[in-house]
């Protein structure tokens, strides 16, 4: 994604210490799997199970996940979440998975991306570097949902990352666009072990490895 010389070397600088919070995970990835890319984007309000379904499927192949949350707080020590920087967050994060993605990495994208112009610029990015794409969509009854963001507001979630609460749903809730486009559903109050083999099983196609 192209960036105006006045801010290259902010990105760059930005793209650097993302690459520092992901090291571990660089550092581990099995290099018999380079240049075997995917993309897999996550979609859904805050409580819906991205996350929890990004890290069930991370134990079954190896990806790489680039979570908005964990990422902000990288380049953010004390958060605002106003919109100057959502916009530095999410045009790194972009930045960052299409370097990933050229090198050659499967790349999980954990973020709400709940309209068309953020997934937009996702598809244009694996049409940009040849890779292939699954966009997942995530739901949850509203009872369930709340329960979640209570737990995490009170510090009993597993989830060291996403500060995301009950009124933060609601408020991005009006804001969610349906995708136009072919995509996988999970209910996260379901078992989601079907679609995490669905999804397995299409990384592994995509790369001619049986399932």
């Amino acid at each position: 994604m192209p960036h105006s010389s006045p801010t290259e070397p902010a990105v760059a600088r930005d793209i650097a210490t993302l690459r520092q919070a992901l090291s571990s995970d660089l550092d581990g990835y099995p290099q018999k799997i380079a240049q075997e890319r995917y993309l897999i984007v996550l979609s859904g309000l805050p409580g819906t199970g991205k996350s929890h379904f990004a890290n069930e499927l991370s134990q079954r192949i190896p990806v790489l996940i680039v979570g908005s949350d964990r990422m902000r707080k990288a380049l953010v020590a004390k958060p605002k979440y106003n919109p100057g920087e959502h916009t530095r967050v999410f045009s790194d994060c972009h930045q960052l998975i299409e370097d990933l993605l050229q090198e050659g990495y499967r790349v999980v994208f954990d973020a709400s991306n709940l309209t068309d112009g953020f997934r937009h610029t996702l598809f244009d990015i694996a049409e940009k570097t040849e890779t292939p794409l699954s966009i997942i969509w995530f739901t949850a009854p509203i009872d369930l949902v709340r329960r979640r963001l209570d737990a995490r507001a009170a510090g009993l979630s597993i989830d060291s990352y996403s500060d995301a609460d009950w009124q933060i749903h609601c408020r991005l809730r009006p804001g969610e666009e349906p995708i136009n486009r072919p995509h996988l559903m999970v209910d996260s109050s379901q078992d989601i072990s079907p679609v995490v083999d669905q999804v397995v099983g299409l990384i592994n196609s995509a790369n001619g490895r049986p399932d």
